[in-house]
């Protein structure tokens, strides 16, 4: 099943796909690695359309403000949302947080490394 089209603030449901099935959701989840690795390949790619080639082209400042929302938006979720809104926050807290880590030019494992 091909992937949703990515747009605006809904761009992180790109990376998780749902599978119908006759009595219940499969979710086929991306692990943070495989995540980083499809963000590279759009920027290569360039697509004006991509929400990630946006965001970069949008600059330093304009991700760190979205880090920023994601990351009140995780401790809102946290406190008064339950589990599975928080998770959800989480995700994009971690989508926005490897845009700004291409728009830095850093790796993996520069991040690796400190933890």
């Amino acid at each position: 099943m091909p992937a949703p089209p990515c747009a605006g603030r809904e761009s992180f449901r790109c990376y998780m796909r749902i599978i119908m099935t006759t009595d219940h959701e499969i979710h086929s989840m991306k692990r943070f690695e495989e995540l980083f690795a499809e963000l590279k390949k759009k920027v290569a790619a360039g697509d004006p359309d991509s929400g990630t080639v946006k965001e970069l082209h949008a600059g330093k400042h304009a991700i760190g403000k979205k880090v920023i929302e994601e990351a009140g938006e995780v401790w809102m979720a946290a406190e008064y949302e339950g589990k599975e809104k928080t998770a959800e926050e989480i995700s994009q807290l971690l989508y926005h947080l490897q845009v700004m880590m291409i728009a830095c030019d850093l790796e993996l494992e520069d991040v690796y490394k400190y933890l």
